[in-house]
C-alpha cells in the first residue's frame, strides 16, 4: 500500500488531519537542530523511516527517506502522547522494511512510476496543488518534452493495481517502448505517449494524414489502444486522451481535465468507452448547472411532449445529431428510408414547435436530452 492510500485511516484513528511533505535532507537536518523533540539525534546516513521531530507545535515524522527528497508526515503534535509516537514510527518503520524487500524485483522506471503516482494524487487531492513536478522527480530531460497523455479507468474490481509490469509490457509492445506509465487510484492508470505516435510512417497514407486535425489523430490512437486494451487484457474499461503537454510542467492539469472527461462521460453517455474533452463542452456547461435549475428547465419541457423521451425518438436524434444533423446519413445509419426519418422530425416538430433542422431548435432539443438521460438514471 503506498503512503498515500494510508493517509486517511491514519487521521481517523489520530483525530487530527495529516499532511504529506517532501522534504530536503538538509531542511530535516536544520528542523531537528532546532527541535522541541526528536526520537534520536541527527547524524548522517542515520535517517530512517519513522524517525521524528517536534518543533513549532508540529510533528514531523519519516515515512519515506530518500537521497535526493524525505516523504514526511506531518501533524500537529499537540496531545499527542509518547505512546502514540511510538506506534506510528514503529509502523512507518516496518512498512519501510517490507516496501523494500518488495520493491527488490522492480525496475526502475517502476520504482520512480509509483513515486510519480503517489506525488500526483496527493496534488489531485490537495486544495492548492502545486502543477509542475519537484526536481527530484523529473529524472533527465524526458519528462520536460511535450508527450500524448491517456488516463485508463478499468471496470472490473479483480484487475488489481501490482500488475503494473504486465500493463507496462502490453503497452509498449502497442504503443511504443519510450512510454511511462503511472499508477493512480485502485484500476486507475494515467499513460503518457511518445510523441511519435501522431506521426504516420506510412508514404501512402501521407496525404490522408495531413487532412487530420490533431484532435482526430488522438481520437483515432485512443481507439485503436482501448480496443487493444479491452480485448487482451482489461475487459471493459474507460479512456481518455487530452492534447499533448509537457509531463513536467502539466500532469497535473492533463490528470485533472481527463477525470473530469471520464466523469462527464460516463455521466452523460452511458455505453460510451472513450471520452474526448474538446466533445464534452456543452456537458461541461450544463453539469455546473444547479442540479436544482437543471431539473425545473427538463420538467417544463418534458411537458410539452412525451415523444422526447420514446426509445425510437432518443436513437433517431441521437443518430440525427452524432452525423452532424445530414438527414441523409441518419437515414442509411439507421437502415430507414430517408422519408421516414423526415416523418419523425416533422412529427417532433408538430407536437413540440421544435425543428431539429434549424440551428436554434437543434441546441434546445440537444439539452433536453442531455439532462433527460442524467435524471432518469438519477
Amino acid at each position: 500500500m503506498s503512503t498515500y492510500e494510508w493517509v486517511k485511516p491514519l487521521e481517523r484513528i489520530m483525530n487530527r488531519p495529516l499532511a504529506v511533505l517532501t522534504v530536503k535532507p538538509s531542511e530535516w537536518k536544520a528542523a531537528a537542530e532546532g527541535a522541541e523533540a526528536c526520537s534520536e539525534p541527527y547524524t548522517d546516513g542515520g535517517l530512517k523511516a519513522g524517525a521524528w521531530i517536534e518543533h513549532e507545535g508540529k510533528l514531523w515524522m519519516i515515512a519515506e527517506p530518500g537521497q535526493k527528497g524525505l516523504t514526511v508526515l506531518e501533524m500537529d503534535a499537540r496531545d499527542l502522547e509518547a505512546k502514540d509516537k511510538d506506534l506510528i514510527s514503529w509502523s512507518l518503520n516496518h512498512a519501510s522494511i517490507g516496501l523494500k524487500a518488495g520493491d527488490q524485483g522492480a525496475s526502475e522506471s517502476e520504482k520512480l512510476a509509483f513515486k510519480l503516482g503517489e506525488w500526483l494524487q496527493k496534488q489531485l487531492e490537495a486544495e492548492e496543488p502545486v502543477y509542475s513536478l519537484p526536481d527530484h522527480l523529473t529524472v533527465g530531460s524526458r519528462l520536460y518534452h511535450d508527450m500524448i497523455p491517456f488516463l485508463l479507468v478499468a471496470e472490473q474490481s479483480s484487475v488489481k493495481q501490482d500488475v503494473y509490469p504486465e500493463l507496462e509490457k502490453l503497452l509498449r509492445s502497442f504503443l511504443s517502448d519510450d512510454i511511462l506509465l503511472i499508477p493512480l487510484k485502485s484500476r486507475e492508470w494515467l499513460i503518457w505517449g511518445p510523441m511519435s505516435l501522431l506521426k504516420d510512417e506510412d508514404s501512402d497514407m501521407h496525404e490522408l494524414a495531413e487532412e487530420e486535425t490533431l484532435e482526430d489523430s488522438l481520437a483515432s490512437i485512443a481507439i485503436g489502444l482501448h480496443e487493444m486494451l479491452a480485448s487482451e487484457w482489461l475487459g471493459e474499461c474507460h479512456l481518455a486522451v487530452t492534447h499533448p503537454v509537457s509531463p513536467a510542467k502539466g500532469m497535473v492539469e492533463a490528470a485533472i481535465t481527463m477525470r473530469e472527461t471520464i466523469h462527464l462521460g460516463r455521466k452523460f453517455h452511458v455505453g460510451t468507452n472513450i471520452h474526448l474533452p474538446w466533445m464534452l463542452q456543452l456537458e461541461r456547461l450544463l453539469n455546473a448547472i444547479p442540479e436544482s435549475n437543471r431539473s425545473k428547465y427538463l420538467e417544463q419541457s418534458l411537458k410539452r411532449a412525451d415523444l422526447f423521451v420514446e426509445a425510437e425518438m432518443l436513437s433517431t436524434l441521437d443518430t440525427f445529431f452524432s452525423l452532424d444533423c445530414n438527414v441523409s446519413e441518419t437515414a442509411k445509419k439507421l437502415y430507414i428510408h430517408r422519408n421516414t426519418l423526415l416523418y419523425r422530425l416533422d412529427k417532433l416538430k408538430q407536437e413540440t414547435g421544435l425543428d431539429v433542422r434549424q440551428f436554434r431548435d437543434a441546441v434546445l432539443v440537444k439539452i433536453i436530452l442531455l439532462l433527460y438521460k442524467v435524471t432518469k438514471r438519477n
